[in-house]
């Protein structure tokens, strides 16, 4: 079965596209809905701003950062991919902050015939792809690693891995049946609740928290600053908690 890529999400918030006076906020794949709702509430606020929002892999926004594309703020689905950014210079560490958390949960097709209530499930002879983001890129990938080697599964389970190039396209994978089974974030799985079922959330080593900073090079540190505090404002928090995404 050939599998169709899905190509890096980006989704402009109001109309136009960046132009100088724009804000740019690349932020996680699995952030697209609720960064969406985010962008436009704070626009309501602040009628002179235009958010623009680039969604894609936290480690492809890193490099397209650290390439001179046009950038205001940075949000990633893991501390790593933050972690790269500060040592990158790409972002100021003084304003990194965490503003969610998320779950790692396994899911499979809908109405699918395979009995999937766990990972280990997963190494039965039936199961022939799993799909999950890559880990040298894709922090939902990187938790998947971890979580399957601290249960002694990743060698297993890998062998049959079909890596994605982001959350959101190891969703579609399973959404499409062209997978048995994925690992993506509990608030991914959510949005296609007719075409994939949760099997299990899956515990993973360290929490899944999502931290956003300003961009050194941005030409709006102030207004920067200003999204960034009502990302984690009482009401960016409810937008957040709105599409399952929970507290740091």
């Amino acid at each position: 079965m050939r599998l169709r890529p899905l190509v890096a999400l980006i989704f402009l918030v109001g109309s136009g596209s960046a132009a100088a006076a724009d804000l740019v906020v690349s932020a996680a794949s699995s952030l697209t809905d609720a960064f969406q709702a985010v962008g436009k509430a704070y626009e309501a606020k602040h009628p002179g701003t235009h958010v623009v929002l680039n969604f894609a892999a936290s480690d492809v926004l890193l490099r397209q950062i650290a390439s001179g594309a046009p950038a205001d703020v940075f949000a990633s689905a893991d501390e790593t991919a933050m972690d790269k950014a500060v040592a990158a210079k790409a972002v100021d560490p003084a304003s990194r902050q965490d503003f969610a958390s998320n779950r790692l949960v396994l899911i499979v097709p809908k109405g699918g015939k395979l009995r999937v209530t766990s990972p280990v499930d997963l190494k039965a002879d039936t199961v022939k792809r799993v799909a999950y983001g890559d880990p040298a890129s894709v922090p939902v990938g990187r938790y998947t690693k971890a979580a399957l080697e601290q249960q002694g599964l990743w060698d297993v389970i890998s062998a049959k891995g079909v890596l994605a190039q982001n959350v959101r396209q190891s969703l579609d994978y399973v959404a499409r049946g062209e997978v048995d089974a994925g690992f993506v974030f509990a608030t991914d799985a959510t949005i296609m609740k007719d075409k994939v079922e949760v099997a299990a959330t899956v515990p993973t080593p360290k929490p899944i928290t999502y931290p956003i900073a300003v961009v050194v090079d941005s030409k709006q540190a102030k207004e920067a600053a200003s999204f960034e505090a009502f990302v984690q404002s009482p009401e960016g928090r409810g937008i957040l908690a709105g599409f399952g995404f929970q507290a740091p």
